[in-house]
């Protein structure tokens, strides 16, 4: 059975007191390996509970340098109350971002890129008919289409993932869902995207989140068929990471392990999670998984 093995020395991000705008908790980081560096996008709070999106680097995926200023925050209407929960990829020499635009009347998956994580173009909401979110692109096209999981929130409807496709990363179709509930205990409540699917020679990684009656969040892994990522091809019934430390049992929101990013180095992935809504850790995991 997988499981993901914790940093000793996590938790890796804690929030700053001297920073109002991540005051209060810094968690849900989206992740990415480019040029020899690790670049966490990461989602922090403060005192006035709006979400903004920080910047930290690393050599090593353990010790990161931050900005003391967000890189990115609520711009417009459909954002007013927070730009939550990235998840980042790379497409040609562009950076994609897919992050969660949460307002008084909505939550929806919304885009935008850049090449320094620093300037960013906005393409605002993708879906706009429904609240969705959890929301991550595949980093490359499948079958000449842009494809991208998010998870629907239709009232009487199961909290599933679902997948999308689209011709210009804006306009997208053929929903449906591909990962269902199937009522085991730790993930009865809901079930959603963590990192973006991450390319192997067995087919697209996904790390995914379950949800119990309890509010617990544990985290969990499938793998997806490598040129039809509608098709799973395995699912560990087992979750690979649940709330076991203090920092991932008590915090903002307690009982929670909530990754929005991954990436691969050598012969580990890198987990990144948030732990309790409040500090970021990281878990890895040896590539030869499920040989």
């Amino acid at each position: 059975m997988i499981k993901l093995k914790r940093y000793e020395k996590n938790p890796i991000l804690e929030p700053k007191k001297e920073n109002k705008w991540e005051s209060e908790a810094v968690f849900n980081c989206a992740a990415i390996r480019d040029a020899d560096l690790f670049h966490l996008i990461y989602r922090a709070m403060g005192e006035d509970n709006i979400s903004r999106l920080g910047y930290a680097v690393s050599k090593d995926g353990f010790n990161f340098f931050r900005l003391d200023k967000p890189v990115f925050q609520p711009e417009n209407e459909s954002e007013k109350l927070g730009c939550e929960d990235p998840r980042i990829v790379k497409i040609e020499d562009t950076f994609y971002m897919n992050y969660t635009a949460y307002s008084k009347t909505a939550v929806r998956v919304a885009l935008a890129s850049t090449k320094n994580f620093i300037d960013w173009k906005r393409y605002g909401v993708i879906i706009d008919d429904i609240n969705s979110k959890d929301a991550a692109l595949f980093p490359e096209k499948i079958n000449g289409k842009y494809v991208m999981l998010h998870r629907p929130m239709i009232p009487g409807e199961p909290l599933e993932i679902w997948i999308a496709y689209s011709d210009d990363l804006v306009h997208w179709n053929r929903h449906k869902s591909i990962i269902d509930l199937k009522l085991e205990s730790w993930t009865s409540r809901a079930i959603g995207t963590a990192a973006a699917p991450i390319k192997t020679e067995q087919g697209w990684l996904l790390i995914f989140h379950g949800v119990d009656n309890r509010a617990m969040y544990r985290l969990g892994i499938a793998l997806l068929d490598k040129n039809d990522p509608s098709c799973v091809l395995r699912r560990q019934k087992k979750p690979i990471l649940e709330p076991e430390k203090e920092y991932e049992q008590r915090g903002k929101r307690d009982n929670v392990v909530f990754s929005c990013g991954a990436c691969e180095i050598d012969k580990l992935f890198y987990v990144y999670y948030g732990a309790a809504d409040n500090v970021i850790g990281v878990a890895t995991m040896d590539k030869s998984f499920w040989r």
